[in-house]
């Protein structure tokens, strides 16, 4: 069975940090592309970043770029999500979600996590 749980969300202020774990199980990382997404109230889900199962290749959106690092370590089957210099626009639920294409576009992607909450505030 398919499974991936987010955590490491939580309460920070702004400019602070926070690290996103994705755990994947039934299935190993080396033949997938994970994919970071996340929904703020009364908006659609958008695509934050992703990680290429091929080369390891990574993708941002580009209001993460030079804040956000996402990384993979395929023996513990686990993606994270490093979030620096965090702003309160990006408080939202984050979810991880395993596809076979690096996209940004949620469409791609066949599994999905049950998400964790992030909030920037002080």
């Amino acid at each position: 069975q398919v499974q991936l749980v987010e955590s490491g969300g939580g309460l920070v202020q702004p400019g602070g940090s926070l690290r996103l774990s994705c755990a994947a199980s039934g299935f190993t990382l080396d033949y997938s592309v994970i994919g970071w997404f996340r929904q703020a109230p009364g908006q659609e889900r958008e695509g934050v970043s992703c990680i290429s199962s091929s080369d390891g290749s990574t993708y941002y959106t580009n209001s993460v770029k030079g804040r956000f690092t996402i990384s993979r370590d395929n023996a513990k089957n686990t993606v994270y999500l490093q979030m620096n210099s965090l702003k309160p626009e990006d408080t939202a639920i984050y979810y991880c979600a395993a596809g076979q294409y690096p996209s940004l576009t949620k469409l791609t992607y066949d599994y999905w996590g049950q998400g964790t909450q992030v909030t920037v505030s002080s």
